[in-house]
């Protein structure tokens, strides 16, 4: 009776898993991106290319993984090259900012030295 038990909870298990592992597998990316980075892990330069919208003006933030800023980039263009050459090492958080100050878009890169 026991390994019975442990049978039907295994099977209970594992198709609760492969279900799941379903659902989120089979959702549709809904979320379009603006902006492409590369190359990550930077090392000396990063380029952010974004998908810009003529009328609009954008903000680069940076910001260190402990929330200081470190870059702020007003009113960049579609191809963006920053030096992270005296970044330190470690991981950094962007945001895109619009000219009233909602982020659009954020994302972390690395730096590698």
């Amino acid at each position: 009776m026991k390994i019975l038990y442990i049978t039907l909870l295994s099977i209970i298990l594992l198709t609760t898993y492969q279900a799941k592992s379903q659902v989120r597998s089979s959702l549709p990316d809904t979320e379009t991106k603006i902006v492409k980075f590369y190359p990550n892990p930077a090392i000396s330069y990063i380029t952010f290319e974004i998908e810009k919208d003529p009328g609009k003006s954008y903000t680069l933030q940076i910001y260190n993984f402990m929330g200081g800023k470190v870059k702020e980039i007003p009113d960049i263009s579609s191809k963006t090259i920053v030096n992270v050459s005296d970044f330190t090492r470690g991981l950094y958080i962007f945001q895109l900012k619009d000219h009233t100050g909602h982020v659009e878009e954020s994302g972390r890169f690395q730096v590698n030295k």
